[in-house]
């Protein structure tokens, strides 16, 4: 029996637990670094499997490892994100979530889920394989600064080092059974941005004698909007948005102070220090125009995430080999932003999507969405597709 029926038969036999652990996290989520009890029930169900883990990393992470024979001949690692977002759940299901506010709405309790999945069918595998599968569950992607960054400052890319790490991500526009990728660069950097005008406010019927704090942040957006347009390099896709304005007058009233937040984005570690350079100046350049105060705060985010070329051109070969060709789909990049990249940035990864749409629909809930859900037997792919990418890359 070779290893690809292995895998699938074992993915049968722990597919109904997975869908069990799935539908406990959805009904109890938690939001970024107090995932407390979903670390406590990730803990529980290693400890019953009797699998070693460590926890407390990054205040609620767990990690672990399954040592194959020649335990160190390769490390491969393997990540799921644990958090829950602050939105009200709107679904009708049995296991709608009871924390007020609280929803599992970007599928991270499907990521936990099929990863114990995978731990479960590598565990019975590990005479199998030569090497280590390092395991992590980590908290706070959802939340600057990110629990990826917490855990590798703790050390979560030591004792071992990962050779390769692996995480897939839920994907609402592929089918339930399909897997998509991108190599290279798939996902943008994401800062905020946080603005003060402040001026002499006073009545709006005596401009010679106020500063028009609400004019000059109206500038001041108009002019910024010249780095993602026109200053930034043609072939480096650039976003910059302000999506927040409180200018707190009134009809007559033209206040002392206007705030203005937004989020910069772009592909290209390089162009992304430039372009906060160019906001400063911008804003430095405005403010003595007018002889007023412009604070300018970037609140630095999650990087570029970079998927390694030769081991995603080779993981889409091995998904092929598993699912068929017609079920290994490619991605665009996205604008969108994602804390792996920190992993990404140190060591080589792959950063892959699972379609988690019913087959035949026609339509579906966004990720974010108060109604987002997922068809349960996605999961069924997502472990056995992370099983055996990550059995085949410590062969190769």
């Amino acid at each position: 029996m070779d290893i690809k029926e292995k895998i699938s038969i074992l993915t049968d036999k722990y597919f109904q637990k997975a869908v069990e652990i799935r539908q406990y996290l959805h009904k109890h989520p938690e939001l970024s670094f107090h995932e407390n009890e979903t670390s406590k029930y990730i803990s529980d169900v290693l400890t019953l499997n009797g699998i070693a883990y460590k926890k407390g990393m990054a205040k609620t992470g767990i990690t672990g490892i399954i040592e194959g024979k020649n335990p160190l001949k390769k490390c491969i690692a393997l990540r799921a994100d644990m958090d829950a977002l602050p939105i009200e759940e709107k679904n009708d299901i049995p296991f709608k979530s009871i924390n007020n506010g609280v929803m599992h709405a970007c599928g991270h309790d499907a990521h936990t889920a099929s990863l114990l999945g995978v731990i479960l069918i590598l565990n019975d595998l590990k005479n199998d394989f030569e090497g280590t599968i390092k395991f992590i569950f980590q908290p706070a992607e959802e939340k600057l600064p990110g629990g990826a960054k917490a855990m590798i400052e703790e050390g979560i890319l030591k004792d071992p080092v990962p050779d390769l790490i692996l995480a897939q991500h839920v994907y609402p526009e592929l089918e339930s059974g399909k897997l998509g990728f991108k190599a290279g660069n798939y996902m943008a950097s994401s800062d905020e941005i946080y603005i003060t005008v402040k001026g002499k406010g006073g009545h709006a019927a005596i401009p010679d004698k106020i500063d028009n704090t609400v004019l000059i942040a109206s500038k001041l957006i108009v002019e910024m909007q010249q780095i993602s347009s026109t200053l930034s390099p043609s072939d480096i896709p650039t976003v910059l948005s302000f999506g927040k304005v409180i200018a707190n007058g009134a009809t007559n009233v033209i206040p002392d102070e206007v705030n203005i937040e937004g989020t910069f984005r772009t592909m290209n570690e390089n162009w992304r220090s430039k372009a906060h350079e160019l906001i400063q100046q911008t804003a430095t350049e405005i403010a003595q125009k007018h002889t007023i105060s412009i604070d300018v705060s970037i609140l630095k985010g999650y990087p570029v995430l970079i998927n390694h070329e030769e081991f995603t051109n080779k993981a889409i070969k091995l998904a092929e080999e598993l699912l068929g060709k017609e079920n290994v789909k490619p991605l665009e990049f996205r604008m969108t932003s994602e804390d792996f990249a920190y992993y990404s940035q140190h060591i080589p990864a792959v950063f892959y999507r699972l379609g988690i749409t019913k087959p035949g629909a026609t339509s579906f809930y966004p990720l974010h969405s108060p109604n987002f859900t997922i068809y349960e037997e996605s999961i069924k792919t997502g472990m056995s597709a992370m099983a055996y990418l990550a059995v085949q890359f410590l062969k190769s």
